[in-house]
């Protein structure tokens, strides 16, 4: 090919070049390419690649660099400049570049196959490296950890987890409204909501109203709780839109009593009405019964806003069943309850080969003052007015 061939010409001879197995040939083209496009990270990525075929490891390492000064993200790059450190016995420096391939692409979902590949060899070494750094932190501070119970070293434990690679950090990440400076939890201490204790109390007769619901004909009225009208992107909600796998029966829905629910499990209706529920007219709270089939889960997902607590009451456990707020994943025991900050990550599994059932309800995050809660309904009541105004779907705590 002679010099005056035009860069798309030149990329493809040089790729066919490679293909057929004549890296020299092809770094010849590229270097053509590199005088017309001398700030291409996709030609400095080819040269690499070249270079390496011929066994110039370091001229290849530098061609790899120079394509991650022009573009400090690109994954290609960053992936074989890793594949290339680690196959020189370079360890620790291989597995600094391949955690910054996945702070950069965390799956390899889309990948094509020779990055996927790099892709899986820098997961497996990266979490290798984090376990021996697991370790080595183990050997140093163990002694010191076990000074202390497993419950006043809990944080500490996984800030240890986050800080040696094996786990991540999991913040707040409210869909509908953030609430500035509040302590960010996953689980709330009991402490903070003494009434739970009343509701745990309540759990047999609170059931005793479940079967008798689920023995009726007012089954039917667990319906999908994910329900997306066509046309609207369901994301990770595929399996669950619009099926009773995941199904719930209301006792409030938005801020609106459901009147017939409450009638026919009226004490469960009496303990909802004792807790301290997050009250905005059109808006919340939320309660209902909460139905999840057998093998069955709820993906990872947030909430919507931070100003709530979601308060979880186990009533139907068949088998092992499980829930996960950030890095903190705990066993449901029936008549054992719980309340998180749903605006964290969080999921949700059934084991068993029956079906699980628990009771659900938001009520205001504990840390709220009073003036704050009454000026959070003032401000959602607000959107809730704008938005009717507008003519569109107001905002919901779902």
């Amino acid at each position: 090919m002679n010099s005056l061939a035009s860069l798309p010409e030149l990329l493809r001879e040089a790729a066919s070049s490679m293909q057929q197995n004549e890296p020299a040939r092809a770094l010849e083209l590229l270097s053509q390419a590199e005088q017309m496009a001398p700030r291409s990270p996709d030609i400095q990525f080819s040269k690499g690649g070249a270079l390496r075929k011929l066994g110039d490891m370091a001229r290849a390492l530098a061609a790899f660099d120079a394509a991650l000064e022009i573009e400090p993200y690109h994954l290609p790059s960053i992936l074989s400049k890793g594949v290339l450190l680690e196959d020189a016995g370079r360890t620790n420096e291989a597995a600094a570049v391949f955690r910054n391939a996945l702070a950069v692409k965390p799956t390899s979902d889309g990948l094509p196959p020779y990055l996927a590949a790099a892709h899986t060899r820098a997961r497996a070494r990266a979490e290798e490296e984090a376990r021996r750094l697991r370790g080595f932190f183990a050997e140093a501070l163990d002694d010191e950890r076990n000074k202390f119970s497993a419950g006043d070293r809990r944080r500490f434990d996984e800030c240890l987890e986050i800080f040696s690679g094996r786990t991540r950090a999991y913040n707040s990440q409210p869909s509908l409204l953030h609430f500035p400076a509040l302590p960010q939890v996953s689980y709330f201490e009991r402490s903070l909501m003494p009434w739970l204790g009343e509701v745990e109390a309540a759990s047999e007769e609170i059931e005793q109203e479940l079967q008798a619901v689920l023995a009726s004909a007012s089954i039917d009225r667990f319906a999908p709780y994910i329900s997306f009208p066509p046309g609207v992107p369901v994301n990770q909600w595929g399996e669950l839109n619009n099926s009773r796998k995941w199904s719930t029966w209301f006792f409030w829905l938005n801020g609106v009593r459901q009147d017939e629910a409450c009638l026919r499990a009226p004490k469960t209706a009496a303990i909802l009405d004792a807790a301290p529920l997050i009250r905005i007219p059109n808006i919340g709270p939320t309660a209902m019964f909460s139905s999840l089939a057998p093998r069955m889960s709820i993906p990872p997902h947030t909430g919507s806003t931070n100003v709530r607590a979601i308060v979880h009451l186990p009533l139907i456990l068949p088998g092992p069943a499980w829930f996960r707020v950030g890095n903190d994943r705990r066993e449901w025991r029936k008549g054992e309850a719980w309340a998180f900050d749903d605006t964290v990550e969080h999921e949700a599994r059934n084991e068993a080969e029956e079906t699980r059932i628990i009771l659900i309800f938001d009520v205001w995050n504990p840390y709220l003052s009073e003036i704050e809660r009454r000026l959070v309904s003032a401000l959602l009541q607000a959107k809730h007015a704008y938005q009717r105004k507008a003519g569109v779907t107001a905002a919901q705590l779902s």
